[in-house]
């Protein structure tokens, strides 16, 4: 089994910063895509960002030139630093990845537990 343990959510002003990281533990080959999704009370969950075992990423159009998705392979770890906070980006926001397990062997998606992030002043 896989799992992801969530940090950095907390209450921060519009204008301001927090940064998450996701840190993935277990028997693991190989992690392939990591990335952060968000889901707003009362909306659909929405990927914010994702990026690639070789780097590549991509974002929502609501949070480019905002948000920076970065990740640390020798530590399983991915990051979201969130910039220029709005009260729009509120939301539980989870990590996800889809990693190579060897029991049972195959590729399987995991998800974080998830953590709030509230901006608001």
């Amino acid at each position: 089994q896989v799992q992801l343990v969530e940090h950095g959510g907390g209450l921060v002003q519009p204008g301001g910063s927090l940064r998450l990281s996701c840190t993935a533990s277990g028997t693991i080959l190989m992690i392939y895509t990591m990335a952060w999704y968000r889901q707003a009370p009362g909306k659909q969950r929405e990927l914010v960002a994702h990026i690639t075992n070789v780097g590549a990423t991509n974002y929502v159009d609501s949070v480019k030139g905002r948000f920076t998705i970065s990740r640390d392979n020798a530590k399983n770890t991915v990051y979201l630093q969130m910039n220029s906070l709005k009260a729009e980006d509120t939301a539980v926001y989870y990590c996800y990845c889809n990693a190579d397990v060897p029991a049972p062997p195959g590729i399987r998606a995991y998800w974080g537990q998830g953590t709030q992030v509230t901006v608001s002043s």
